[in-house]
């Protein structure tokens, strides 16, 4: 293969999963031309990768169900010249544009038959309970590829690390300083669960303990979309925070992640880039599956905090459970705490 083409564009967490099949195919294929078709936003996420050539921002295109978009879709894919293009998705719509595009070898998956126009089809078993960095590397595995020892890998920016360090500097705020505190999280373009966030005040009461344990500060993440959540999380503290919502760009965040004692959060992508740049991450997870979605690095890594619940067959696609409770079925705080003492 000369000119290979991964097409994943949405949303970070997923990107991230991604990241060890890519790094499979730069390892079968050294000399390859390999470009990963993204999300905009998502984007800058791979601008630095080691194993990529280069990256193409799809824009409106990213979600070709409408005519108008798969033609467009089909084109800028097609300008490419890729003789190979692998998809872990289980979108019908990237099968088809893959095919229009007249890509000769399709590698894809294979979930409900949404993966009928792929030239090797990849079997998804949706009741499985698999990992899905794992299932996106089984389209390696369809060709023979070696998948041993591969992790999720997101390469800090080099800009990104700088200011990071200029920041602390200026905040007077040194490495292992401060713990990053995520509350909110669970809203994307592609779904919306926020189930999935422990409440605020069990992370105020978390993080309040941690900090007291390690003589570190605390600093409150979010987006716009999580302002509530980060709202009640201040207002359950019983001390200052560092509050650096809406502040930084994801590369920075993931900058300032890795210099901190610890990164805590609900399952999300930005918890997911943390980890794969190399962070200590603890991950609460309630009405979503750790043994499916948990950070895919090295557990000495990153930890997630579970209490195993009956929920739907098929993961987040099939929503959280119904009358699921953080009360009743979530993990408790002092869980929380033990497993965040045995990452620092």
């Amino acid at each position: 293969m000369k000119r290979i083409l991964l097409i994943k564009p949405c949303c970070i967490g997923d990107v991230i999963f991604a990241t060890p099949l890519l790094a499979a195919l730069r390892r079968a294929y050294p000399n390859a031309h390999i470009t990963w078709a993204v999300n905009t936003s998502i984007a800058p996420v791979l601008y630095e990768h080691p194993h990529l050539n280069a990256v193409l921002e799809l824009g409106e295109t990213a979600n070709p169900a409408a005519p108008c978009r798969l033609l467009g879709f089909v084109r800028q894919i097609g300008r490419l010249g890729a003789d190979a293009v692998f998809v872990p998705d289980r979108s019908r719509w990237y099968s088809l544009a893959t095919r229009l595009a007249r890509i000769p070898m399709r590698v894809g998956l294979n979930s409900g038959g949404r993966g009928f126009a792929y030239t090797h089809k990849a079997a998804v078993q949706p009741e499985a309970i698999r990992h899905e960095a794992e299932v996106y590397l089984d389209l390696a595995r369809l060709l023979g590829i070696p998948t041993d020892g591969l992790w999720a890998f997101a390469p800090l920016s080099v800009q990104a690390a700088v200011q990071a360090e200029r920041f602390l500097h200026e905040a007077h705020l040194a490495h292992g300083g401060y713990l990053v505190i995520h509350p909110g999280g669970g809203v994307n373009v592609g779904m919306r669960l926020i189930e999935k966030r422990w409440p605020a005040e069990n992370f105020a009461a978390l993080a309040e303990r941690l900090a007291e344990r390690l003589k570190a500060q605390i600093a409150v993440i979010g987006a716009a979309s999580d302002r509530e959540a980060v709202a009640r999380f201040k207002a359950a503290l019983k001390q200052p925070c560092l509050d650096w919502s809406e502040r930084f760009s994801l590369a920075e965040i993931a900058a300032l992640a890795v210099r901190a004692a610890l990164y805590i959060g609900n399952d999300n992508g930005v918890g997911h880039l943390a980890a794969a740049a190399g962070a200590k991450v603890l991950m609460i997870f309630g009405p979503t599956d750790p043994r499916r979605y948990a950070p895919f690095v090295p557990p000495e890594r990153a930890r997630y905090a579970w209490r195993p619940i009956a929920l739907p067959k098929g993961g987040v696609s099939g929503g959280a459970p119904r009358h699921f409770d953080w009360a009743r079925d979530g993990v408790s705080v002092e869980e929380a705490f033990a497993i965040a003492c045995a990452l620092c």
